[in-house]
């Protein structure tokens, strides 16, 4: 038996860019650019004076801010392009998970800065853990829930 009646409510996922591991991949060296951006940032900023609390933490803040925000758009237009979408929802998204990896990502430095035995590499290690912790929750969170993939329905 032959159906003639075509299936209109047929959802089908179909992956609109690199893949997981392509995805992870692009992600990676986006990443490693932006982190030489931060930490770039991070170091002038130590280097002109701003080396002392309150100033580190707002250094961080600062470069964190060039980092991410410099990460986020060419992961949308080269790594996540098959879940862009325009609208406030994603920019929504954007900001609430950036607010969020901001708070970790200078908790975690000043934390580090407190942990660390006073050495050459102190500030620089502290920006690496934070950093890396950073970068795992963007990741995830960009993914799947910034730039989730919709199902397209097929009619």
């Amino acid at each position: 038996m032959v159906a003639t009646e075509p299936q209109s409510e047929t959802t089908v996922t179909t992956p609109a860019g690199p893949g997981l591991l392509g995805q992870l991949i692009r992600f990676g060296l986006i990443g490693g650019f932006c982190a030489l951006l931060d930490l770039g940032t991070y170091s002038l900023l130590r280097a002109i004076g701003m080396d002392a609390v309150p100033w580190v933490d707002i250094a961080r803040a600062i470069s964190f801010v060039v980092g991410t925000t410099t990460a986020f758009f060419l992961n949308r237009r080269f790594t996540f392009a098959g879940g862009r979408r325009d609208g406030g929802t994603q920019i929504g998204s954007f900001i609430l998970l950036y607010a969020v990896t901001f708070l970790v990502a200078v908790g975690v430095n000043q934390w580090m800065l407190h942990l660390l035995p006073e050495s050459t590499w102190k500030a620089t290690l502290g920006w690496v853990v934070s950093q890396a912790t950073a970068t795992v929750i963007n990741f995830v969170m960009l993914k799947w829930v910034v730039f989730r993939e919709r199902p397209v329905k097929e009619n």
